[in-house]
């Protein structure tokens, strides 16, 4: 199955999509910088892009961090970006009641992965015809995360996004299993890799989550090879200073050579797949 995302194609033989963006909106300044960077990245490499960012975070460590600058003006943010650079946009939502009011400003509504089993959640979703994000629970096995997906296709809507972001084995660790994504797409979903998620230490810093970022390239590499549609990369210009997930975030720097290279393994894994 392949999803649109406005123009951009995500799935079958299409090329690898980025999704990508700060953890979540920390200010007007910091997102519409960071997008404009990422939209000068994308253009150079030649990829599609869609920019990301929660207008929210309600799925804190603790109860003392960061959740938002207040959801009318994070929104109000991404609806800028969205027009400015004339890109498609990505955010989190948490309850049934946020998927309208988010489905007006976005394009893709994202299932946070503590969430993916929620059924109200996931049907709200569905409703609004948008694109459907749904991560993939760290306690899931990837083949239930079919079960997920049909709560969304019930209620109409096909545009489903499935996405791999590591299996939890407790002692604040997640394990990315590869074969993950080649299982997940036997749902017919286009499947994504979310490359720092997938590093973190979840509660490996008592009140928030540590992070292992040395390599969010080695396993950005290892998903594209595997096959993945898109590729979820955080971004922040200095993450030592981000607001949420700071050990886990890409420094945005980075970004433009480990698009070089997963853009490259890509072009070879779709060659594979023509001739076979």
């Amino acid at each position: 199955m392949i999803v649109k995302v406005g123009d951009i194609k995500i799935g079958g033989s299409n090329p690898l999509v980025l999704i990508a963006g700060p953890c979540v909106v920390e200010s007007r300044k910091l997102v519409l910088a960071t997008a404009e960077r990422l939209v000068r990245i994308a253009e150079r490499r030649r990829i599609p892009l869609i920019f990301k960012s929660s207008y929210k975070k309600a799925n804190r460590t603790s109860a003392h961090s960061f959740m938002s600058i207040g959801a009318d003006d994070a929104l109000a943010i991404l609806a800028e970006v969205r027009k400015r650079f004339g890109v498609p946009v990505l955010t989190d939502i948490h309850t049934a009641e946020e998927a309208a009011r988010a489905a007006e400003v976005v394009d893709v509504l994202q299932i946070p992965a503590f969430l993916s089993r929620q059924t109200d959640l996931l049907q709200a979703a569905g409703r609004t015809g948008k694109v459907v994000n749904i991560k993939k629970g760290q306690f899931l096995a990837p083949d239930d995360m079919t079960l997920a997906a049909e709560k969304v296709v019930l209620t109409g809507n096909k545009k489903v996004l499935l996405t791999e972001r590591g299996t939890t084995f407790g002692y604040h660790n997640l394990v990315v299993d590869m074969r993950s994504l080649a299982i997940m797409r036997r749902s017919g979903f286009p499947v994504v890799l979310d490359a720092t998620h997938s590093v973190q230490l979840p509660g490996g810093e008592s009140t928030r989550s540590g992070g292992q970022p040395e390599f969010i390239f080695p396993i950005a590499r290892a998903g594209v090879a595997a096959g993945c549609d898109a590729l979820f990369v955080e971004v922040h210009p200095n993450p030592e200073k981000a607001l949420s997930d700071p050990a886990s975030q890409l420094k945005l720097d980075l970004l433009d050579d480990l698009v070089k290279q997963v853009m490259a393994i890509d072009a070879v894994v779709k060659k594979c797949l023509r001739s076979s």
